[in-house]
């Protein structure tokens, strides 16, 4: 291997985004950890202007091309930068070198980013993925202990109506045995689906594209949905059924709360589709993950439910069962994925993470190949 093509080796292989600017500022390079830090393909960064993607201030680019002119370098401590692909604003440090390229080539600039909050943000996802492996485990062995006694109470109410000639009474007996059973469909759903996944090659748009189509039947036009999908996303190795019941579920989510919560700016849900390199997730690194977002510009979610949001039958409506979620959850897990969100006042974005091709061995016995 020459030095160029192992120089570019170890670039792909760095945890830490960089991008190769021209003398115009536009991206010749982006590594796979740039692709991660913008939220999006390299394909969607290549030929770009930098100032597209962020930068909080005109000072910031003004001094980028100084460095660029002066060749001299240029570092930059706590910039907030804005990246239009997510609608987030995020503080980090960043380096700008000038790089040694053939005149041929003219000047170019080699720009290194460390978003500040990337060790929180691993933090708070190892919490997740393991708050919610705890909790599945014991709300099992609670609703295995809780579906016994119901089949107990049941059998016992069906015998009781039998011997019960007074037809006012059996009104009694009915009210048990359906509530009974209304209990045993609770518990079914904590428990979650007990089916094996059905892995086979499917496109995740043929999941959004449902979706969306099952939305825009139940609310018209109160809401506007839109697609922003890249065609570049290689197959997943997924069941299709449960990822439209996952994706389903937080998309209903979003559009009850828009409904519920009407203001002066229009509804709007987006499904957004991105692929990252080189990500880790729990204690396994992917080579491709595939990103869904469910972004809408509702009411937001409080600070303290956004914390429990993922646990079983915690929800913030009178009417929710506070199951979807974490069901959706234990769905994406079995995928080796996980599910995150960020939310504030017009703005929730429900992030799904599924790695193109997850480590099978990693769930024996959960799989069954299609």
């Amino acid at each position: 291997m020459n030095s160029a093509a192992l120089g570019n080796a170890l670039l792909e292989q760095l945890s830490t985004a960089v991008l190769l600017l021209d003398q115009h500022l536009c991206v010749l390079y982006a590594n796979p950890a740039a692709e991660q830090l913008f939220a999006t393909s390299r394909a969607h960064l290549l030929e770009r202007s930098i100032a597209l993607f962020f930068w909080e201030d005109d000072e910031c680019l003004d001094a980028l091309h100084n460095a660029l002119l002066d060749q001299r370098p240029y570092t930059r401590r706590e910039a907030r930068l804005h990246f239009p692909s997510t609608a987030q604003v995020m503080t980090m440090d960043y380096t700008a070198t000038p790089f040694s390229a053939p005149e041929s080539q003219g000047r170019q600039l080699l720009v290194e980013l460390l978003p500040q909050d990337r060790v929180l943000r691993l933090s708070r996802e190892d919490s997740l993925f393991t708050a919610h492996q705890v909790t599945r485990a014991l709300v099992r062995g609670v609703a295995h202990e809780v579906k016994n006694p119901l089949g107990g109470i049941r059998g016992a109410a069906q015998l009781l109506a039998r011997q019960l000639s007074a037809a006012e009474l059996r009104e009694y007996t009915d009210v048990i045995i359906s509530e009974t059973d209304r209990l045993s469909h609770v518990v079914d759903r904590m428990l979650g689906p007990r089916q094996r996944l059905h892995l086979v090659r499917i496109n995740i748009h043929q999941v959004l594209e449902r979706v969306r189509l099952i939305l825009q039947a139940e609310v018209g036009e109160a809401i506007t949905l839109t697609c922003d999908y890249d065609p570049s996303l290689p197959e997943l190795h997924a069941d299709l059924d449960r990822l439209i019941q996952v994706v389903l579920n937080i998309v209903r989510n979003a559009a009850q709360a828009l409904l519920e919560n009407p203001s002066e700016r229009p509804a709007e849900i987006i499904l957004r589709s991105r692929v990252l390199r080189q990500l880790t997730i729990g204690t396994h690194r992917h080579r491709l993950v595939c990103v869904v977002d469910v972004e809408d510009n509702g009411p937001g979610i409080d600070g303290q439910l956004l914390e429990t949001l993922f646990y079983p039958m915690v929800t913030g409506r009178a009417q929710g069962s506070g199951l979807g979620l974490p069901i959706a959850q234990g769905i994406i897990q079995e995928h080796g994925g996980l599910i995150e969100c960020e939310s504030k006042q017009g703005h929730t974005v429900f992030r799904i993470l599924i790695p193109v091709d997850p480590y099978l061995e990693s769930y024996p016995g959960a799989f069954d190949h299609g």
